[in-house]
């Protein structure tokens, strides 16, 4: 499969990064085209720009500032999101690619009537979000109830992809950790990547 990998955290030596390059590692390992996205090393900008969201609703998006980040979400057939979960959101980084990238025409289609978007990204077939969470695990479930899983899960794939399958791997109290705890991590992301 070509696999597209979404990097998002600033520090190269976070444990984010440690889980991408094992995600990577292991995608090559079973044969599958590895694309990477670093976000922070490309000095992809998050913002949405005026003349971006001013063609949100025109006849054209524009997509011009980035359209090479557009054909690689076009081409894949399997999406692997890594990034931490900060004050039980995304990034800024990681929003801002979904505000830019997965925009009209590369995404999604508004409908005639601005009723309910059409999906674009029919190629996508698998996704997996591998994330970092300060917090406890029941935090996350049963305070918050998941959020970053149920926009992705939801908003995002179930809108433009409605026929993706979608993983969330997510690593709890990430700032105090075990050695053990980390590679019990990066062998359950290696059997999720591993039947992709």
């Amino acid at each position: 499969m070509k696999c597209l990998v979404v990097i998002a955290h600033p520090l190269h030596d976070s444990l984010c990064h440690a889980l991408a390059q094992h995600a990577i590692s292991t995608l090559i390992a079973h044969g599958h085209d590895v694309v990477v996205d670093d976000l922070h090393a490309a000095g992809f900008a998050p913002a949405l720009t005026a003349a971006e969201r001013q063609s949100y609703y025109g006849p054209a998006f524009d997509g011009a500032a980035t359209e090479s980040h557009a054909q690689r979400l076009l081409d894949a057939e399997a999406l692997v999101l890594v990034f931490p979960t900060w004050w039980f959101g995304f990034p800024a980084m990681l929003k801002g690619w979904f505000d830019r990238v997965w925009a009209p025409g590369v995404a999604y289609d508004h409908a005639g009537d601005l009723g309910p978007i059409k999906p674009r990204l029919g190629k996508l077939k698998r996704a997996v979000a591998i994330t970092t969470l300060g917090s406890p695990w029941w935090v996350d479930r049963f305070v918050l109830r998941q959020p970053v899983k149920r926009v992705l899960k939801l908003a995002l794939l179930g809108t433009c992809a409605p026929r993706c399958r979608f993983e969330m791997l997510s690593l709890y109290q990430a700032e105090s950790l075990s050695p053990d705890n980390v590679n019990a991590f990066r062998a359950r992301i290696g059997r999720t990547l591993k039947g992709m």
